[in-house]
């Protein structure tokens, strides 16, 4: 790989190139954390940079509203195929600009406004786009909520069908964004179809554990999967929507365009396929591994310094602080490790007593430190960090040894080693 993709920037316009190449210094020389973040390959990266995005292509492959489109046709059926293949299913959509875009073109296909749909609980880590009354999901639609068992912090099933029962939702909606265990997606299909109901599946988070299978794929029971391609699955910032049903085909595609899109972004479209090869590869999979790993690794690491983590542990790529019972904030921890290179960020818990914007939790995530190479040594060094900060909140003397402790270890790990050389 030569120069970085945005090296011509430095002359044709310095603004813009300094904003960039101080990011990429905050990304080389600190601990990415957040769970929802990833690095992409410098071939994705670079895949998204290119002459496609000239192009507009509204419509489907070999359907579209303007001429001109054989190559971007042949390119948009190459990554269908590709995320047909990663993921056993029989259609795809990948036009949707992002996992929001792909749930609300999803809820526009299969339901209509004003029914009632059933999720889980932002507070007890659900997604904004599951029914909250701020978004379109819960304005459009007449949201209900399951939450986790207040005894075991686990999804419960049967709580969650006799609540289906008496809602008698039209859709419901399986995933999360801050659940670190295991999803019954086949138990979620058996409450759907004795309330007569659609089943969702949002696998944002999971999708490199399902393509590798290390979770359960959600494609054999949901009548809908959504995702997006930039968490776990490692590609550029965008949705994906899946599906099986033919009869669904017309209703999921238009949902897309001209229901909720205009013209595709056929230049990360490219780039989307790119990671869909990606994750296929085998090593993809030693890499998810290790994302597990690495999640566990953590939340025994931070249980065992005394930090309380909800469900006691993790089955996947998140681990979620529960800081309730101190008094330090989930938004004071995460301000603090700012401080120190670690990006993180505050999260609500199971019966969260903090508004939404302080919030009594921290979510963590592994997709970003494995990618680097990081394993369970780095692990116990950064719970360790995690731990240090805690105690030294306030003390920026302290905190800035911390700190460069911190810069050494990323520095170990290089992130984009041609690009650092090309500095």
């Amino acid at each position: 790989m030569l120069g970085k993709p945005w090296q011509e920037l430095a002359e044709k316009d310095h603004e813009v190139y300094a904003c960039i190449e101080s990011e990429f210094k905050r990304q080389e020389e600190g601990i990415e954390l957040i769970a929802s973040e990833n690095f992409a390959s410098e071939a994705v990266i670079s895949s998204m940079a290119n002459i496609m995005t000239n192009k507009y292509a509204e419509g489907r492959p070999s359907k579209r509203y303007y001429g001109g489109c054989r190559h971007v046709d042949t390119m948009e059926n190459l990554a269908i195929e590709r995320v047909c293949n990663l993921f056993s299913c029989n259609h795809a959509n990948v036009q949707p600009h992002s996992g929001a875009q792909a749930n609300a073109a999803a809820f526009l296909a299969l339901i209509k406004p004003g029914d009632k749909i059933l999720g889980l609980d932002l507070s007890n880590g659900g997604h904004l786009t599951h029914g909250s009354v701020v978004n379109f999901s819960g304005i459009h639609y007449k949201p209900h909520f399951y939450h986790l068992d207040t005894e075991t912090e686990l999804l419960n099933y049967d709580q969650i069908e006799n609540l289906a029962e008496s809602v008698k939702p039209q859709l419901i909606i399986a995933g999360a964004s801050a659940y670190p265990r295991h999803i019954d997606f086949k138990r979620f299909r058996e409450i759907a179809d004795k309330v007569g109901a659609y089943l969702l599946v949002d696998m944002s988070h999971i999708a490199g554990l399902v393509a590798t299978s290390l979770h359960q794929s959600p494609i054999p029971y949901a009548h809908v999967v959504t995702s997006t391609t930039h968490k776990t699955l490692r590609g550029p910032r965008g949705g994906i929507i899946l599906w099986n049903d033919e009869k669904l085909t017309a209703s999921i595609n238009k949902g897309v365009f001209p229901g909720t899109q205009g013209g595709p972004l056929e230049h990360i479209i490219a780039s989307k396929a790119v990671a869909f090869r990606e994750a296929s590869f085998e090593s993809f999979k030693t890499y998810q591994k290790l994302v597990v790993q690495n999640s566990q690794v953590l939340a025994k690491e931070l249980i065992s310094l005394g930090f309380k983590i909800i469900t006691g542990g993790s089955d996947n790529h998140l681990v979620l602080m529960d800081l309730s019972s101190t008094e330090t904030s989930g938004k004071a921890l995460e301000e603090a490790l700012e401080k120190v290179f670690i990006t993180v960020n505050k999260n609500t818990v199971p019966k969260e007593k903090r508004s939404p914007f302080v919030t009594s939790g921290i979510r963590l995530g592994t997709p970003a430190v494995s990618t680097r190479g990081m394993g369970e040594s780095e692990m116990k060094k950064i719970a360790n960090y995690i731990h240090l900060t805690y105690k030294q909140q306030g003390n920026d003397e302290a905190l800035a040894k911390i700190g460069e402790e911190v810069k050494t270890l990323a520095k170990q790990f290089p992130l984009y080693s041609e690009w650092t050389k090309s500095k």
